[in-house]
């Protein structure tokens, strides 16, 4: 087959993907929300905040969360306190910047480290760090720098973080609103990077010896990556991406790849480069935080993907036979408005927060955030 054939038969792929989910979107189909009683109840957990970005537990009855303007915050036994654990002083909260990703290490229990990204200002404009604390908890102390300088603007940032099965940390970046940086390897921005715990490169990274590469790289050509995690069982890490006006993407990414932005993007498709496992055109759902479930609260969500969804103000799941998106359904649409983060706290309930405060796009107002939790529904009929 010739090349333009194969760039041919590709397109046409993506195209069929493409008219698949608009359909469903039309017909409501696989997206429409369930008529049988609700196997779910939405609770209160915190209110008025401001644009809860990310959220971990230390423990069954400890959880720490950040806001955008720079604080990470403690609910312990049900009570918020009122004191931050943390304030970040050098942050640049400007438009969508601030406090963003945060993931405990894997052996937390034994080190008690904790990671944060954030943004902050320099004289080339901002810019992107991810830094180690240990979590006493009564404060973060011991704050050591694991990797700095990421290309940043007000709304393509990243920045979500990761611990593989491998005991690495996987960050995303955005492309700092110059789509070009995202296909060159000499920048940081609009790619998946990997580093060890300490922040050194590992040596079977994809570009550690290529010349003019940055070897803290493990994709690229990512517009705004804002979710990550690894299917259970496997090493299949699951990426959702912010498209142009549309092309909202769900990834699967592998090593050295180029997922193409900005030489291709919606149904567009190059055979050097990775089409995404689905992307959506308008409306655009802008996908947030990606988590697989791996409780046992809700039987029937086990290791689905669940997608906190900012514009589709609602969280997306997907139903998956491996690396095959069986079906798919919108939870709790238009409910709650934006919805930007997805955890999974010890019990298996579902903790989700709300984004209203996203300028331009936010309609609410400052300090007018949640957390909220999905608990099962005893009431509904086996």
């Amino acid at each position: 087959m010739s090349e333009t054939s194969k760039l041919n038969e590709k397109k046409l792929q993506r195209c069929g993907r493409f008219v698949a989910v608009c359909s469903l979107f039309l017909l409501g189909g696989a997206f429409a929300q369930p008529t049988q009683d609700v196997p779910y109840k939405v609770e209160v957990v915190a209110k008025d905040l401001r644009v809860v970005w990310s959220i971990v537990f230390t423990s069954p009855k400890r959880m720490l969360f950040t806001e955008r303007p720079g604080r990470v915050r403690v609910m312990e036994n049900g009570q918020l306190q009122e004191a931050p654990l943390l304030t970040l002083e050098d942050i640049d909260a400007t438009g969508k910047l601030g406090a963003m990703g945060m993931v405990l290490h894997p052996r937390y229990s034994r080190n008690h480290w904790l990671y944060l990204a954030y943004s902050y200002k320099t004289d080339a404009g901002p810019k992107v760090r991810v830094v180690r604390f240990k979590d006493n908890q009564k404060e973060l102390t011991d704050r050591t720098v694991i990797i700095e300088n990421i290309p940043a603007f007000t709304n393509h940032a990243g920045c979500r973080l990761r611990f593989g099965p491998d005991g690495k940390l996987y960050i995303t970046t955005g492309d700092a609103n110059q789509p070009d940086l995202a296909q060159r390897l000499d920048s940081l921005a609009g790619k998946v990077l990997r580093l060890d715990e300490n922040g050194k490169v590992p040596k079977d990274n994809p570009f550690v010896n290529q010349p003019n590469a940055r070897p803290e790289i493990w994709s690229y050509g990512h517009r705004n990556s804002q979710g990550l995690d690894f299917q259970p069982g496997t090493k299949t890490l699951f990426e959702s991406e912010h498209g142009p006006t549309g092309g909202d993407e769900i990834n699967i990414i592998e090593k050295g790849k180029n997922y193409g932005w900005p030489t291709v993007h919606h149904e567009q498709s190059n055979p050097a480069m990775v089409s995404p496992l689905t992307f959506y055109g308008l409306p655009s759902p802008a996908p947030g935080s990606s988590i697989f479930y791996r409780g046992n609260a809700f039987p029937q969500f086990k290791n689905n993907l669940l997608v906190g969804c900012l514009r589709g103000e609602c969280i997306l799941r997907f139903r998956l036979d491996g690396s095959k998106i069986v079906s798919q359904e919108r939870l709790l649409e238009k409910q709650y408005g934006r919805i930007r983060e997805v955890a999974e706290a010890p019990d298996g309930s579902i903790y989700f927060t709300t984004s209203q405060f996203d300028p331009p796009e936010g309609s609410g107002r400052p300090e007018y955030d949640q957390i909220l939790r999905l608990v099962p529904n005893r009431s509904t009929r086996p």
